[in-house]
């Protein structure tokens, strides 16, 4: 088969997700597992999310709505948007393909940082694009080094703010800096998955932004705030002309029926994202105390992990928490290979993991 599939697909690792509890469970023989390793919520959804979802699981003969006609309503009320200013997908990362399928030939130059969000880089390598990787400076985003590698093939620049996986974020001046002066050919994709967990007063409002420039994208999710990864609901804002246009390379039913009245019911429920910035503001406190007294080095977080710098490989550490029943995220895959990606959890298994750490080092 390798003959006749596309050379392009064998320049890619396959993005390789962090282990299922049941998965671990099931190798190792273990009864009591904790995953901290995927950036969920460590909430469940709404209660006004689950009803919903158990009402419409009797109408899955039918093929869901395929403008998201109810979900875009509200969204578009909440956000202070046009409704035509949406566009909805199964999960924030089909929008990144999205983006690449929409705005960028084959041979044309898509700009990421490194280490960021792999799919960026995935996605534009399989397309036959050609990926600009500009290293990341501290563990943050060189917005200025990323503007100097701008060239006529340059389509789109991914900013993922805050990044993952290290959690740090640009902020209000540099990205003013950055917009100031840049061409209006290139689409500059704001990726906010973790946009309702910052509590940063520099962090950049985009949504005003759009009122200025037409070529921008912003992307945001159902899966972090609002407990719903399971689900796989996405969405973007940006121009009437730029939504249109990603319509059109859109698949059609993209965003399933469950997906759409779940995320629909949770943005009734504000109290839930009251609830779990409380769980992660003390659950970051404590982490953070607990590195200090290990004398552990982290990168200051952004959102509802932590990047974690070792001194010594990774991979052993987080083969040694897997044996002990806790799931965190090795970072070879990001070419960091003394670090881990810890999730914020419950306070219970934030306590677990430290134990388990402890005993480890």
């Amino acid at each position: 088969m390798k003959r006749i599939a596309r050379e392009e697909i064998f320049k890619v690792n396959p993005y390789v997700p962090g282990k299922p509890i049941e998965e671990v469970q099931r190798e190792l023989g273990l009864k009591e597992v904790i995953k901290l390793a995927s950036n969920e919520s460590p909430l469940p959804p709404s209660p006004k999310a689950i009803n919903a979802i158990i009402k419409a699981a009797q109408e899955l003969n039918r093929y869901p709505d395929g403008s998201c006609y109810y979900l875009r309503q509200k969204l578009a009320r909440k956000l202070g948007v046009k409704e035509n200013q949406l566009v909805f997908a199964n999960g924030s990362d089909e929008l990144i393909v999205l983006a690449i399928r929409t705005f960028a030939y084959p041979g044309d130059e898509i700009i990421v940082a490194r280490p960021t969000f792999l799919i960026y880089e995935i996605a534009a390598t399989i397309h036959g694009a050609k990926v600009v990787a500009v290293p990341m400076k501290n563990f943050r985003y060189d917005l200025k080094a990323m503007k100097a590698k701008i060239t006529p093939k340059t389509k789109i620049i991914y900013i993922a703010n805050p990044d993952n996986p290290t959690g740090s974020y640009v902020n209000k001046k540099e990205v003013g800096e950055f917009l100031k002066g840049l061409s209006r050919d290139v689409m500059v994709y704001f990726d906010e998955a973790y946009y309702e967990l910052v509590d940063k007063k520099d962090y950049p409002q985009t949504l005003p932004l759009l009122k200025q420039r037409k070529n921008l994208i912003i992307a945001r999710t159902f899966s972090k705030a609002y407990s719903l990864a399971g689900l796989r609901i996405g969405y973007g804002i940006a121009t009437e002309e730029t939504i249109d246009c990603l319509n059109r390379v859109r698949e059609p039913f993209n965003v399933n029926s469950l997906a759409q009245v779940a995320a629909l019911a949770s943005l009734d429920d504000s109290l839930h994202l009251v609830r779990l910035r409380k769980i992660l503001r003390e659950g970051k406190e404590y982490l953070i105390k607990n590195f200090n007294q290990m004398g552990i080095e982290f990168v200051p977080s952004a959102t509802n992990f932590i990047l974690v710098k070792l001194n010594q490989d990774g991979t052993v550490i987080t083969s040694r928490l897997l044996r002990q029943g806790v799931i965190v995220r090795n970072m070879i895959g990001w070419g960091l290979k003394n670090c881990m990606r810890v999730t914020i959890g419950t306070m219970s298994e934030n306590k677990k993991f430290i134990n388990a750490l402890r005993r480890i080092l």
